[in-house]
């Protein structure tokens, strides 16, 4: 976490609303009773699935790549070989018109030197932010920007009418890594083995 002038606010409260909030902290529960075992339960990284967003913008030990053209901004990321779109002044659709999946559609548009996103269209399967359950009502908003030469600021914002009493809203931050080439990361003849408790 950043801290210091300029660094970005902390992370704000996650509350989920009740018939959500029970099963979620029952979850977490069950991952501190593992780790106090030394065990893990499956992650989407164990059964080898994407991370989807927002998590994928969050796999802080890997790198991320952002390739930045007019009318499009792909980042790829190197944990699974990710790879998200956002189109650059084209109009969100309707929810309905997007086919749920792992990164939904995400467009853009510049306020100045900030790059603002709106993502619609995560399936509900695909867990979010620290795991939160969501449904197919969640939308997204990033504010993308660089205060400085060498840092990327990521600032989220899930809205979820269905599963969240408010709006959490938590910052990500990135360090520049000047000429480090991706590698290949593949999920690739997994042979970990969850159990029913969701034990790896």
């Amino acid at each position: 976490r950043a801290t210091g002038p300029g660094a970005p606010a902390p992370a704000g409260p996650l509350v989920l609303k009740p018939g959500y909030k029970e099963p979620y902290d029952a979850r977490r529960a069950l991952e501190r009773e593992a780790t106090a075992r030394g065990e893990q339960l499956a992650a989407p990284g164990s059964l080898c699935t994407p991370y989807g967003m927002p998590t994928m913008m969050q796999v802080a030990v890997y790198p991320m790549e952002v390739i930045q053209t007019p009318k499009q901004v792909t980042i790829v990321a190197e944990a699974f070989s990710e790879v998200r779109r956002i189109y650059i002044g084209k109009p969100q659709i309707s929810e309905d018109d997007v086919s749920p999946g792992y990164y939904g559609r995400s467009v853009g548009h510049w306020e100045g030197d900030t790059l603002v996103v709106n993502t619609i269209g995560i399936k509900p399967s695909v867990k979010g932010y620290q795991g939160m359950p969501h449904s197919d009502e969640m939308r997204i908003t990033e504010r993308i920007r660089r205060p400085t030469s060498n840092a990327l600021h990521d600032q989220i914002t899930i809205e979820d009418p269905v599963v969240l009493e408010k709006p959490v809203t938590y910052t990500l931050v990135y360090a520049l890594v000047p000429n480090y080439e991706m590698v290949e990361f593949v999920c690739e003849n997994n042979r970990e083995y969850v159990d029913e408790k969701g034990v790896v």
